[in-house]
């Protein structure tokens, strides 16, 4: 897969566009990156080429979104920044949404990488020194 980069805020939607066609068929994406890198803008895109009807924002004390795309489909997005213990993954019954065969976004996974499914695909976005980022997946 072909690593993408996104030089302006303008470029997101032809990044997003691109992303969605190296990476059709995985369902769970692992998002890596810095605080600021742009994970939740970069989801955010991604809903809305996937036509998603509600808001998008992050999840971050809430943990978990549910979105609805206009076909009906659900899409899970999660922020494990602020958990402390693995545990609290567990009690919200995460492995329940990771073989719901629904897409899962997840932010911070580091905090939950033992939790995650082998075919979760990692995503990972830097930002250099002209404040363009670079996503890269495997």
């Amino acid at each position: 897969m072909e690593d993408i980069k996104i030089t302006t805020l303008e470029k997101i939607a032809d990044a997003v566009e691109k992303f969605l066609e190296q990476t059709s068929g995985n369902k769970i994406f692992a998002f890596y990156g810095e605080m600021g890198a742009g994970k939740t803008t970069f989801i955010k895109e991604i809903c809305k080429r996937l036509h998603v009807v509600n808001m998008v924002t992050s999840p971050t004390f809430s943990i978990l979104n549910e979105y609805i795309t206009d076909k009906g489909e659900k899409i899970f997005h999660f922020d494990f920044y602020r958990i402390k213990k693995i545990e609290e993954a567990l009690d919200i019954g995460i492995e329940e949404y990771f073989y719901s065969n629904n897409i899962c976004f997840i932010e911070w996974p580091e905090k939950i990488e033992s939790l995650l499914p082998m075919e979760t695909l990692a995503v990972k976005i830097s930002v250099d020194e002209n404040e363009e980022r670079l996503i890269s997946f495997n």
